[in-house]
Order: C-alpha cells, then sequence, then structure tokens
C-alpha cells in the first residue's frame, strides 16, 4: 500500500487538497447492528422471521459483509438465531424462557425506573406524555405494529432517564429478545389493567420525582400488562392457538443511524 504522506507524493505537497480518514468497516457494521438492534427491540421484526443477508444489505445499501458481521453479533447475543441450514431467523421465546427474562426484567427495570425518577426532568415527563399519547392513538387506529413501537420508545425514555448506560445496555439485550414477541399481543392478547394503565402511573411518578412509585409502577406494567401474553403463550405451547404470522417480502424498512 502506498504511503499518502511520503515527501513528494502530490496529496503531501498540495496544501489545498482536503484529506479524509477512510470509513472504516468497523464503524460501518456498528451501525448496521444498531439498525437491527433497534429494530428487534421496537418489534419491527418477528419471532421466527427468516432474514436474508442480501436482502439486509440491499435495505441498508451497504455491502453484505458488514451485515453479515453484524447479524453474527446479534446470533451471538441470542436475538437471531442461525438455523442448521444456515438460515437466520428472529429469535423465538419459549414460554419458560419468557417467564424467566421477565423475572429478571421485573428487577432490572424497576431499578431503572427507581433511578430515573429523582432525575426526571420536565422534557423527561414531556416525552412520556407524548409517546404515551401517541401509542394510545396507535391502537384506537389498530395500528399494531406502531403500538409495539412506541411501547417500547415509552419504556426506553423511562430507563435512559437512570443515567445508568451499564444497566441501560443490558436491559436493551433483554428486549432484543422481548421486543418481537410482543407482536402477538395485538391484536390477540391486549394489555389489559385492573385500573387505569399504568403507563399513567410511570409518568405521575416520574412528575413527583418518586424512585418507589416509579419502581412498582414499571413493574405493575409488565406483569399486568404481561398477563394476557403470558396466557396467549401458554395456549401456543399446548397447542390450542396457532396465530399466522404475516407474509414477509424482502428486508422490513431499516435505515443505517447517523
Amino acid at each position: 500500500m502506498r504511503d499518502l504522506s511520503e515527501p513528494g507524493h502530490a496529496a503531501a505537497r498540495d496544501p489545498d487538497v482536503i484529506r479524509f480518514a477512510p470509513v472504516a468497516r468497523d464503524n460501518l457494521t456498528a451501525r448496521v447492528y444498531a439498525s437491527l438492534r433497534t429494530a428487534l427491540m421496537e418489534g419491527r421484526l418477528w419471532p421466527g422471521q427468516r432474514l436474508k443477508i442480501r436482502d439486509l444489505a440491499a435495505a441498508l445499501q451497504v455491502s453484505e459483509t458488514p451485515v453479515r458481521e453484524a447479524v453474527m453479533q446479534l446470533v451471538s447475543e441470542r436475538g437471531l438465531e442461525m438455523q442448521a441450514n444456515r438460515a437466520i431467523t428472529v429469535a423465538r421465546l419459549s414460554l419458560a424462557q419468557y417467564t424467566e427474562l421477565r423475572r429478571i426484567r421485573l428487577e432490572l427495570e424497576g431499578l431503572a425506573a427507581a433511578e430515573a425518577a429523582p432525575r426526571a426532568t420536565d422534557a423527561v415527563v414531556a416525552e412520556l406524555e407524548a409517546l404515551n399519547g401517541a401509542m394510545f392513538a396507535a391502537q384506537d387506529a389498530q395500528d399494531w405494529p406502531e403500538a409495539v413501537r412506541l411501547n417500547w420508545r415509552f419504556h426506553h425514555c423511562v430507563y435512559r432517564a437512570a443515567g445508568m448506560p451499564e444497566l441501560l445496555c443490558l436491559i436493551e439485550t433483554l428486549w432484543l429478545r422481548n421486543g418481537p414477541l410482543l407482536n402477538y399481543q395485538y391484536p390477540h392478547a391486549p394489555p389489559t389493567y385492573p385500573g387505569r394503565h399504568r403507563h399513567l402511573d410511570v409518568i405521575d411518578a416520574m412528575r413527583d420525582r418518586d424512585p418507589e412509585a416509579a419502581r412498582a409502577a414499571i413493574r405493575a406494567d409488565t406483569t399486568e400488562g404481561g398477563a394476557t401474553l403470558l396466557h396467549l403463550l401458554t395456549e401456543i405451547e399446548a397447542g390450542r392457538v396457532v396465530i399466522a404470522q404475516p407474509r414477509f417480502a424482502g428486508a422490513p424498512p431499516l435505515a443505517l443511524p447517523t
């Protein structure tokens, strides 16, 4: 490889030549990874959905190499699975796996909510109110994919406000596997609550800067709101319910983060 900094090279001699650092492939892989990771957490991919490297590369307008590297990273994190025939699919969760991961989520997400409440600014409260209102509107319009996406964004806003990046990373890794499963909720097992929607309790706790109320509200949202999904998974594993997945044509809508 020729060194452009060598004395005598035109680029080294000419002060008007603008020098750019080459775009590292590692950086491109990281951006592809971030796009796919977000799609999993937001529920834009379904459990068992097959992903093709070629289609993903075309959707993201990149070569197949960074897509393949990002996909393998998500396989190692168990958000994606590689089948015996080397096909890549979105991970499925069994009833036992979902139940175990939910127990872990209750602890970690409860902690994040408790840490977030004292740090919550008026801007964070306003963002939560806007996200929750948009989620309700999506549910009323029966726009189920948007409702699933906005639910994650609401939760992520709470956990991000905790200001604990290591904790947030752990929660996001859990949601790599949890996010796609939430597609089963609509319209088959929508969240139900004995009183008002627990998101409203979360917002109140954040507004009051009350850590224990925030912890209780986020835990109640997970257990009460997920009760119908838990029942549905039980019925699916018993063979009493079959959910037909939509037909997937090509790659899901994806974009590289800027």
